[in-house]
């Protein structure tokens, strides 16, 4: 199975399942150890045809007399990676996007329709993609970022047309991994030293300095540097909202939604591994991932414990002096990481809402009185960030507000993400 070959079968496998794209991307490379050493050029292809599904679709549309959703989905699945190849990869050669394609249909028994996916790519190759804006922004905005107008309406709303232009151009192409150097093992000029000896590539972030920015790794997981301990793969939003937070050494800290422990870890070493910090999850598989990082990261002030965060444990009622809640949330703020998020209906959050409020206010038992509370989401729904925290705040005199802070997502690889700061009185 060639590269090509392998990317259409994934993109089949998470249209038909309505499947994670990261998820089944790891899973088919794992299984197919052939195609190893071309991952990276799976995983754009795979990536690339997720985000620009939208964009693809309007290109190829105008070659088409009927609608494409009236085409087998292994058609259109062919039509996209060859449209994605032929208008967003420059240096695939344009016989290999096209040829290729036609393959993949005759190879998954649609050889009637090799044809037409001959003849609308090699109009494609000819004509390029290029877009000329109508003056309809919602319209505009779509076709050339590929997201559903829903969400695009939803960011308007919320945001003015300036902002949400820069969310959903941050949303397309590859985004830049950030990890957290562990602080506890190394300093991040002997990380950085470390990975290089690995042939990977890495510089510090220019927000903060324990953070780094990881280029042509390969997968992570299989760096000795990453082996023993030496990071943690996070996003810098994140670890702001852990910062905020302000653990420090001897403190007791809850971390309400851990798994896989990211947040955890990187207060762990914030508070230079003295204190205890309970990490909870709903699940023992979830748990059991906490369990493994802290102990390849060599932290041991974690206790992870199974715990829905719905559910008060009153042996535990103002024990904390710093609780942490990143809440379940629709995951609009990393449409850029996680593609196929840009195509969840909306209508998601309405349901969110009542959980979200009910983990912070069963979060804010556990606080100290002068303790500290942190509410999280890597969403920008403003319903789902200032309106939960607006409407704890009403329902809970006890706590003040101490900063909102919304993120907008960056070229320095921090995702879209939003945390409220809260102090007990």
């Amino acid at each position: 199975m060639n590269e090509r070959q392998l990317a259409f079968k994934i993109l089949n496998k998470i249209e038909r399942d309505n499947a994670y794209s990261n998820l089944t991307l790891d899973a088919a490379l794992r299984e197919n150890a052939a195609a190893s050493a071309s991952s990276a050029f799976v995983t754009a292809l795979v990536y690339g045809v997720t985000e620009r599904k939208i964009t693809l679709d309007f290109i190829l549309s105008r070659y088409l007399t009927k609608p494409l959703k009236k085409l087998r989905p292994e058609v259109l699945t062919a039509l996209r990676l060859g449209a994605f190849q032929l208008c967003f990869m420059d240096k695939v050669p344009a016989s290999a996007a096209v040829n290729e394609s036609v393959k993949l249909v005759k190879g998954c028994g649609c050889a009637y329709a090799s044809g037409l996916v001959n003849s609308v790519l090699r109009k494609v190759a000819k004509d390029g993609f290029t877009y000329e804006k109508t003056g309809d922004t919602t319209r505009d905005f779509s076709i050339m970022y590929s997201c559903p107008e829903a969400l695009i309406n939803k960011f308007i709303e919320d945001y003015g047309e300036e902002k949400t232009e820069k969310i959903l151009s941050s949303s397309i192409g590859a985004r830049p991994v950030t990890a957290r150097v562990n602080t506890l093992k190394a300093s991040p000029d002997e990380l950085i030293t470390l990975l290089s000896g690995e042939n990977a590539v890495a510089e510090k972030c220019p927000e903060d300095e324990n953070y780094i920015i990881l280029k042509n790794t390969g997968a992570v997981e299989e760096l000795k540097a990453y082996k023993a301990g030496f990071f943690h793969v996070q996003d810098i939003s994140c670890g702001k909202a852990v910062k905020a937070l302000s653990p420090k050494a001897g403190d007791t800290v809850f971390d309400m939604c851990s798994s896989p422990g990211g947040k955890a870890f990187t207060a762990a070493q914030l508070m230079k591994n003295k204190g205890k910090i309970l990490a909870f999850d709903l699940y023992p598989q979830r748990v059991k991932l906490c369990e493994d990082g802290a102990l390849r990261l060599g932290i041991d002030v974690i206790e992870a414990k199974v715990g829905d965060a719905c559910v008060f444990l009153p042996e535990y009622e103002k024990a904390a002096d710093k609780v942490l809640c990143d809440v379940p949330c629709s995951g609009f703020g990393i449409i850029g990481r996680k593609p196929e998020i840009r195509y969840k209906d909306i209508a998601i959050i309405d349901n969110l809402l009542p959980v979200q409020y009910n983990i912070l206010t069963n979060a804010a038992k556990y606080v100290k009185s002068g303790g500290t509370l942190v509410y999280s989401t890597c969403t920008l729904s403003r319903a789902e960030n200032e309106g939960v925290c607006e409407k704890f705040l009403g329902n809970n005199a006890e706590f003040r507000k101490i900063s909102f802070n919304t993120i907008i997502p960056t070229e320095n690889g921090g995702d879209g993400f939003f945390f409220a700061v809260f102090g007990r009185i």
